[in-house]
């Protein structure tokens, strides 16, 4: 199952600058609780701007394998897969776990801990390229609707239609002293 995971403002905007809108805490606490124990998918410059985790000394994030997309046959990442296309990507994703072509120590540590309940949903978690690629072969939508505008953002996610789309739950979150935007996390499945 191929599943996305953002957090997007009112006008479905995603970041700025290369960056995302806002911290908030609750969405990064929803994020990890979400996609831990599965494949993640993203874009090489989504990759690179993930903070470098202090005991791995990489990007990629912990307890999830990584998948990266990009054009460039010669780029390789520590603790990450890479793939050339959507194609790619959807096909790495699907296999279980098989590192033939991979020596990473650390990604088949990685790997071998991953739930088998969790490693058939597959997440893309950006950029903006890679979300419109995905979004017409996606089967679920966890969005954060952060209930703010950002005048200069300029990465913007796909329209949601209620025509493609049924919402199946949501959970409001107030701002509060961590958080600076009131905002929901609502699940979303694509109607047949």
């Amino acid at each position: 199952m191929i599943s996305i995971i953002v957090a997007i403002s009112e006008e479905n905007a995603i970041g700025k600058q290369g960056g995302l809108l806002c911290h908030l805490p609750n969405d990064l606490k929803h994020f990890k609780t979400v996609t831990s124990g599965s494949t993640v998918i993203m874009g090489e410059r989504t990759f690179l701007s993930l903070p470098i985790n202090k005991t791995t000394g990489t990007h990629a994030l912990p307890n999830r394998r990584n998948i990266v997309i990009t054009d460039n046959k010669e780029h390789t990442f520590d603790g990450a897969e890479m793939a050339y296309s959507i194609e790619d990507a959807i096909k790495l994703a699907q296999e279980n776990s098989q590192l033939s072509t991979l020596n990473s120590k650390l990604l088949y540590t990685l790997n071998s801990k991953l739930s088998t309940t969790k490693a058939s949903e597959a997440f893309v978690i950006g950029g903006g390229m890679v979300y419109r690629q995905f979004m017409p072969l996606a089967d679920k939508l966890y969005i954060t609707h952060i209930h703010h505008s950002w005048k200069d953002a300029d990465t913007f996610f796909p329209e949601i239609k209620e025509s493609e789309w049924q919402l199946i739950s949501t959970e409001r979150q107030e701002a509060d002293e961590n958080n600076p935007y009131p905002h929901t996390f609502a699940v979303y499945t694509r109607r047949k």
